[in-house]
């Protein structure tokens, strides 16, 4: 199924990424999926992603009030949202996608119209898993991350959050997917009121998918796998490098402070169900035969 025929866009937010990978990006895309409405916001102000934007048909989008990702998302989705988008991508710029990627993520969402947020099995270039769908963050978790790593990894506290469980190897609805390649039913997240600007550093994400569950389902599917590359920003090592990611940790303090006190810091009764549910049908999926979920979905969509 062709992106044409079911209205789908991108959004592609280029962060550190050099101009290069942005074109290597933008081919994919445009190889795979000709009609694909792509935007590409820039918020590292690198004057060259303009005529690169023009060279392959995307839109371009200035966001020089860098780190404030989720103001441009929501800018993006009211765009699509006009332009008749019915599904919506949001990318990092270190994921590769295979040519049929985006085909079979959409074509998953137009048999399921209960799925609201869908994300694909993400690898590295050696091919190792990286479980990035977790339950949705308390403060502790976050404090013994941050404070005592080590601990949260050997008491299997981390392998909980990060849903090991499942194995990653079969369907999975998950409290809250990665945020580097997720593709979105754009009326679903519209209804939920979309992205939280007061929100960064991931918790944008977290607090959208929160708000999603109560309308649609939020679904890992491993047959689907995008690679992610790392990424070196050229300007790590210089002052401005050092002041961004000095930014980037202030940010993700005040936006766990901001989802903290707006959801509930010990208390938060329906983190607690989500989680419990997540957790619950991971459980009933250990018991399933190979290849079908919970809901007795085949694991190939």
């Amino acid at each position: 199924m062709g992106a044409a025929a079911v209205r789908a866009s991108c959004c592609l937010v280029c962060g550190g990424a050099t101009a290069d990978r942005i074109e290597h990006l933008l081919l994919s895309l445009t190889t795979a999926c000709p009609h694909l409405r792509v935007y590409l916001v820039d918020d590292a102000q690198q004057p060259a992603l303009a005529a690169l934007a023009g060279r392959y048909g995307a839109h371009y989008r200035p966001q020089p009030d860098w780190p404030r990702q989720a103001r441009a998302h929501n800018r993006i989705l009211r765009e699509a949202a006009a332009a008749g988008s019915v599904y919506h991508l949001l990318l990092a710029p270190d994921i590769g996608l295979p040519l049929d990627a985006v085909a079979r993520m959409v074509a998953y969402m137009e048999q399921h119209p209960d799925v609201g947020l869908l994300a694909p099995r993400v690898q590295d270039v050696d091919g190792r898993l990286q479980p990035l769908c977790s339950l949705l963050p308390g403060p502790l978790e976050l404090l013994l991350g941050r404070c005592f790593p080590l601990l949260r990894r050997s008491s299997g506290r981390l392998a909980r959050y990060q849903l090991h469980a499942g194995g990653y190897s079969r369907v999975m609805e998950v409290p809250v997917p990665p945020g580097c390649c997720l593709l979105m039913r754009v009326e679903t997240v519209l209804r939920a009121g979309m992205f939280d600007e007061r929100f960064l550093q991931r918790f944008d994400t977290v607090d959208l998918a929160r708000r999603t569950a109560c309308i649609a389902r939020t679904v890992f599917v491993p047959h689907v796998t995008v690679l992610r590359h790392p990424v070196r920003d050229p300007t790590q090592t210089s002052a401005r490098g050092w002041r961004r990611r000095s930014a980037a940790l202030w940010w993700r303090c005040v936006s766990a402070w901001r989802y903290f006190d707006k959801w509930g810091w010990l208390r938060d009764a329906e983190r607690d169900r989500i989680n419990a549910r997540a957790l619950r049908q991971l459980g009933q999926a250990r018991r399933q035969p190979d290849g079908v979920s919970p809901a007795g979905t085949d694991v190939a969509g």
